[in-house]
């Protein structure tokens, strides 16, 4: 699983309707998304449980890689292919010796310093952000776009970008080296995810 297909990088956002958020995902899925990631901040862990279990079996019929945001107890739990987790999480490093060698290890980071820790701490990407303003965020760090350049050129580690990404921008980070582009509201709040990814990922492949 670590040949890692992070084109077009679905996050999740909060869940009330679960049947709409479990149909947006796979609709998401037959669209082109190649990893999902479930981001529950304020979930009860039970809940947090129960929903990436209904997940996973989506994520499983398609062969997608799923990633549990921060909590590494949950995705130990359902034994989700990784887990990703931000600066003010559980630190990379650790992260790696609880969840073993084979699983998925993403980080977010803001800065070279902050990619080039998590490298050497043993993630397998970065996710770096927030390169556009964005909701679903708001103490997201912003970072420009030759930042982005600068954090992809300085790491060996593929780099997603995040933040405020949709149909109308994500061409201007065609020349910037990423791996994929990472986005929340362009699918989970889109009329129709299948086609919201498939245009998302062919303005990424073109």
């Amino acid at each position: 699983m670590k040949n890692l297909d992070l084109s077009l990088y679905l996050v999740t956002d909060k869940s009330d309707d679960v049947e709409k958020f479990l149909k947006t995902i796979e609709e998401g899925i037959k669209g082109g998304v190649s990893v999902v990631q479930i981001r529950e901040k304020t979930a009860d862990t039970l809940d947090f449980y129960n929903l990436a279990l209904k997940v996973k079996k989506i994520t499983t019929k398609y062969n997608v890689p799923l990633i549990i945001n921060d909590r590494v107890d949950v995705a130990l739990a359902i034994d989700a292919d990784g887990v990703h987790v931000g600066q003010s999480d559980m630190p990379c490093d650790v992260t790696r010796k609880l969840v073993g060698p084979d699983k998925i290890v993403g980080v977010s980071a803001a800065t070279i310093d902050e990619a080039k820790k998590a490298e050497k701490d043993g993630a397998d990407y970065i996710g770096s952000g927030a390169i556009f303003p964005t909701a679903t965020k708001d103490d997201a760090p912003k970072i420009t776009k030759k930042d982005l350049k600068e954090i992809v050129d300085s790491i060996n580690i593929p780099v997603v970008a995040i933040g405020g990404i949709t149909l109308e921008n994500a061409h201007e980070l065609s020349d910037t080296g990423i791996a994929g582009l990472s986005v929340v509201s362009a699918i989970m709040s889109s009329d129709n995810p299948k086609k919201s990814s498939e245009k998302l990922l062919n303005i990424f492949n073109n």
